[in-house]
């Protein structure tokens, strides 16, 4: 493995697991077995190695989702959306340290704190919504989504769903027990009211 992709792989992990905030270089230099002068000669400050491990982030989830739904056949739109919440509580389970990392608050008081952060901070979560609304507009041109705000939708679907991987990412909550619920009760939000009856 190249020094750069053992740095970042580190890195997600202490900040994952300590915070932005209380790890330090000498931390990471420590924990990849490199002289913190390596780790400068990759990453010109401890932002620039956050905002690379969320550019990683966002790549490798969108990957997942891409791969999952380019291999699948979904009957309807509103199928599409209840096989994508189960899927993506499985991409937290999966991606623990990173979604534990853009769970933290420090790494949203960095966003706050340096534009460039929040810049890649917002696309990541933007993404995020992307992959939820997906099968919203593909249910409403099917017509098993009824003609509501795709975008508004996705956000709350997304909201009801990443708070539930929250639970779950900080262990208070095995989000597994849920699946059902959740997808049922996320189709319902969206779901043609002709087909309710």
């Amino acid at each position: 493995m190249k020094k750069k992709d053992l740095i970042l792989r580190a890195a997600t992990l202490l900040f994952a697991e300590k915070g932005f905030k209380n790890t330090s270089i000498s931390d990471l230099a420590k924990a990849t077995g490199t002289a913190e002068g390596t780790i400068f000669y990759h990453f010109k400050n401890k932002e620039h190695l956050f905002i690379s491990i969320l550019k990683n982030a966002k790549d490798d989830i969108l990957r997942e989702f891409d791969q999952y739904l380019g291999q699948m056949a979904f009957g309807s739109g509103l199928e599409m959306l209840q096989e994508t919440v189960s899927f993506y509580i499985n991409v937290v389970e999966s991606m623990e340290n990173r979604f534990l990392l853009l769970h933290r608050h420090d790494a949203h008081e960095l966003a706050r704190a340096n534009k460039t952060c929040r810049d890649h901070l917002e696309a990541l979560f933007n993404s995020l919504v992307d992959i939820f609304e997906r099968p919203i507009v593909q249910g409403q041109k099917d017509g098993s989504i009824r003609k509501i705000s795709s975008r508004k939708a996705a956000l709350i679907i997304f909201a009801m769903v990443d708070g539930l991987a929250r639970l779950n990412t900080f262990h208070l909550y095995d989000a597994g027990t849920l699946y059902g619920e959740l997808g049922e009760a996320c189709c319902r939000i969206v779901q043609n009211q002709n087909d309710m009856e």
